[in-house]
């Protein structure tokens, strides 16, 4: 049986091809409860994203004439004119969801921070799972719908902002992503099963163009149809 994590990568594209490029291009358009619940609707309704591959920085740009942009690292995330004039910024931003919990509003820029290392990871995965400080370990399979998946528990380095330290991917038997398990820490710990739907293959790298994200119950199954926590659609991929 071929290692689970050489499968996936292989999938998606492959790992020599992935090293050609240092950013990932997309556009977003996101619901979902979350954005609704954190009384910031609409924040990436419509916005284009750069990702960088080789660290974890990203930089969003509304579909709009205002000409601003939002930059983040792990450490900070700030709104900026493109020219790079700082208009807002919050540093550590980490600490400033301490106590927060599922119903505790966020800041625009919180906002950010949270899509941001999301996005970061749903793009950038699974290649970045061979960088130091990662570790993969496949478990039990898991039965869902018919279908026979089998699941990569993925450790992640203290240095990589992410929802927690421990998820769980979950494969198909081509080696595609199919669904995404984790406790969003920032959020009181709300557990999630997060589904990767159409995918499509741009410059020989595949990408999901949907994905959907539902609470996820005590047994491990969904809590389906509703509440859909995030809906996210992704095109017009490009590598650079």
């Amino acid at each position: 049986m071929k290692d689970l994590l050489s499968l996936t990568i292989q999938a998606h594209g492959g790992i020599e091809n992935w090293k050609k490029y240092t950013k990932v291009f997309a556009s977003i358009k996101a619901g979902g409860l979350t954005w609704e619940r954190k009384q910031q609707p609409g924040i990436l309704a419509d916005i284009n994203v750069i990702a960088d591959t080789h660290r974890q920085f990203l930089v969003y740009q509304p579909n709009d004439d205002q000409q601003v942009q939002v930059v983040f690292e792990p450490n900070r995330v700030a709104f900026e004119k493109r020219s790079g004039q700082l208009i807002e910024e919050l540093s550590d931003p980490r600490s400033s969801f301490d106590g927060h919990l599922r119903s505790t509003p966020w800041t625009r820029l919180q906002a950010f921070y949270f899509a941001s290392y999301a996005i970061w990871t749903y793009l950038n995965a699974p290649f970045n799972f061979v960088d130091p400080g990662y570790r993969t370990l496949e478990i039990e399979p898991w039965e869902e719908n018919g279908e026979h998946w089998r699941r990569l528990k993925v450790t992640f380095p203290d240095s990589i902002a992410t929802h927690s330290t421990v998820q769980t991917f979950y494969i198909d038997k081509t080696g595609l992503i199919r669904r995404h398990d984790y406790d969003v820490q920032i959020s009181e710990g709300v557990t999630s099963a997060h589904y990767l739907l159409d995918y499509v293959e741009v410059q020989g790298i595949k990408f999901p163009t949907h994905r959907r994200v539902f609470v996820r119950q005590q047994d491990n199954t969904p809590l389906l149809p509703e509440p859909v926590l995030v809906d996210l659609h992704l095109s017009d991929f490009k590598l650079l």
